[in-house]
């Protein structure tokens, strides 16, 4: 998988590396390797002041995913966390007065503890959150994002002192055989392969009070939170990884088109055009690579089929993703997984014989 870089990488608070590199070493797996592999080191991971390049700890989830054989490591992580590893963040939503207030404070304050992914409230008919990543790929993450999610609800649910379950969830990402463990949690069915990140809940639930409100503690906390805001400067989002996160989301649908994907990054076509060319890019070249890598990550997910991996990679006829796959590696979709099936064996024979 190709790694990116913006001018300015996003940061985060590092919670959930700490969490992958606990659970590795609880399952008897040495995590300073597949830290150095993420370009972290153990240090830094073990530093809850430490702020961490969020690529970085998405590489880390990844890694430590496949070592461990789960496929939602991030939501496991979430469901066992403590919900105040998230800081200053979790105390000012916990002592707002309302949810609807919460929500608004997790808005404007998210960046707080990563500076990779925005919330925005949703209006309307719906009380929730809508989530979109700044900086980094989103293709490249299932478990960052389930992480957030389901700390999300976890702290709707303590906050509130109810079992408050959404109405709605989407994730961008597709489904994997594990996904039904998320559903369950959640207790509501999860759209798989949307067009954005949400999760929504009845509009009852905006004026629900929360346990422990305390607007004294909440007003000092905002007053905390808005220097943390002002001494921190935002990420700057390369335009390479601007077009792949609004390209992701439409190539199952068959519109992953140069003027669609112009309009959602708010340039027109030409200017599109004009600046990746500035950047010796092409918005073909960009498509191509992210339905490479996508595709190897897909290909790795036993649960899809060759031809639902074609169709979320937006390819018509499985005929043209086995053209293209031949093309980026020389094999086809079916050759590919197999080889992964054997690396994959051969890696947990040499890891057996190592513990002997």
């Amino acid at each position: 998988m190709r790694h990116y870089s913006t001018p300015m990488p996003p940061r985060a608070g590092g919670a959930m590396t700490r969490l992958a590199a606990a659970r590795l070493r609880h399952l008897g797996h040495d995590p300073v390797p597949v830290l150095r592999k993420a370009g972290l080191s153990l240090e830094e991971s073990d530093n809850p002041e430490a702020r961490l390049d969020v690529g970085c700890q998405i590489a880390l989830l990844g890694l430590a995913a496949e070592m461990l054989k789960d496929d939602v490591l991030g939501f496991h992580l979430a469901e066992a966390a403590d919900l105040r590893e998230a800081g200053l963040l979790y105390f000012v939503l916990a002592s707002s007065t309302t949810f609807r207030e919460a929500l608004e404070r997790a808005e404007r304050y998210s960046t707080i503890a990563n500076e990779a992914i925005t919330l925005r409230c949703l209006r309307g008919r719906e009380v929730g959150i809508d989530l979109d990543y700044v900086g980094v790929p989103r293709h490249a993450d299932r478990h960052q994002i389930e992480f957030v999610a389901t700390v999300l609800v976890r702290m709707a649910r303590q906050t509130t002192g109810t079992a408050l379950r959404p109405i709605r969830v989407a994730f961008v990402h597709p489904r994997c055989t594990a996904s039904q463990h998320i559903e369950a949690f959640f207790a509501c069915p999860i759209a798989f392969g949307s067009a954005c990140d949400v999760i929504a809940f009845a509009p009852e639930a905006s004026e629900f009070p929360l346990t422990g409100a305390d607007p004294y503690l909440n007003n000092l906390l905002v007053g905390y939170c808005e220097e943390a805001l002002a001494h921190r400067s935002r990420p700057v989002q390369a335009l390479r990884t601007r077009v792949e996160n609004a390209t992701t989301p439409l190539l199952p649908h068959g519109k992953a088109r140069a003027g669609e994907v112009a309009r959602k990054v708010g340039l027109s076509q030409r200017t599109l055009a004009r600046r990746l060319a500035a950047e010796g890019l092409t918005f073909a070249r960009i498509l191509n690579e992210l339905r490479a890598d996508l595709a190897q990550h897909y290909l790795q997910d036993s649960s899809l089929s060759v031809s639902e991996v074609a169709w979320l990679l937006g390819f018509q006829e499985v005929s043209a993703f086995t053209h293209a796959c031949k093309r980026w590696t020389g094999r086809t979709p079916s050759q590919v997984r197999s080889q992964e099936t054997r690396d994959l064996y051969q890696r947990e024979l040499h890891r057996s014989s190592m513990t002997r």
